[in-house]
């Protein structure tokens, strides 16, 4: 793939240091002396989860030390509109059972835009990512990748939709509005997490919803979903990973699934 000249050398760091992530990550996985803590949220996290984080911080106080850093499992730092977004592991739960669907997250935002975005899975042997005016592309490395694109189903009764998990619409008290959107598609898996998301950008799913979400487990989403030609909200139709949840779709499906989860009263 040819990168265009504007945060092509963010994205190259952005792989630079996903591949140091993942060969940590993936020593640590199924590792028998892997440690794993409670969080006052109720959340697991891992000693993987602390060290990746740390060694992304590290590379990022070398190489961009005048940007700020959020990261899931450590205090913010820095000043400016330069900031770097790092969920570690999403989906710990099932790195720490020994499921390969897990993967790092790293996004930049410039401002409020979301110019970079890297999404790394490697017990799955996949990468996604994108760059503002650069399209979206999946692959091992940026000189063996493809270009992505969402699919062109425009009919909730054709759709497929992936979704995470049914308590947490339950706990939002917007179980019903969910079900009415399953009961409307063709097709429904909970592939879960990010997967639910790239699975768009792919064109392999139509739609992903999930009901609460923090900033970085959406902030990397969103380059990767509407350079493919799809579009990100939450729940609410607020663009963008602001809103605290995610409606992922091809664009064509938005507002069709926008009127079951987000009725005007």
């Amino acid at each position: 793939m040819s990168l265009r000249p504007g945060y092509d050398d963010d994205l190259r760091l952005a792989h630079v240091m996903a591949n140091q992530v993942d060969s940590l990550t993936m020593s640590r996985f199924k590792a028998q002396d892997l440690r794993v803590e409670t969080k006052p949220d109720l959340t697991p996290v891992s000693d993987a989860d602390r060290a990746a984080e740390e060694l992304i911080r590290g590379q990022l106080a070398r190489a961009r030390s005048r940007d700020a850093v959020q990261g899931e499992e450590m205090p913010d730092t820095g000043h400016g509109p330069r900031r770097w977004v790092v969920d570690p592991i999403d989906g710990t739960k099932n790195f720490v059972r020994g499921v390969p669907v897990w993967a790092t997250l790293i996004a930049l935002l410039d401002g409020d835009e979301v110019v970079v975005g890297l999404v790394s899975a490697p017990a799955l042997g996949r990468r996604w990512w994108a760059a503002q005016g650069s399209g979206a592309w999946t692959g091992r490395s940026l000189a063996s990748a493809s270009r992505m694109q969402v699919s062109a189903v425009d009919r909730l009764e054709d759709a497929s939709l992936s979704y995470s998990s049914l308590s947490g619409w339950e706990e939002e008290g917007r179980l019903d509005a969910f079900l009415d959107l399953t009961r409307r598609v063709w097709r429904t898996r909970a592939y879960g997490d990010f997967w639910s998301h790239v699975l768009v950008a792919e064109g392999a799913v139509d739609l992903s919803t999930e009901p609460e979400l923090a900033l970085h487990d959406m902030a990397a989403l969103v380059p990767i979903v509407t350079e493919a030609g799809g579009r990100f909200t939450s729940v609410r139709g607020v663009p963008g990973p602001f809103g605290g949840s995610a409606l992922v779709s091809n664009g064509l499906l938005h507002d069709q699934a926008l009127e079951l989860l987000d009725p005007m009263p």
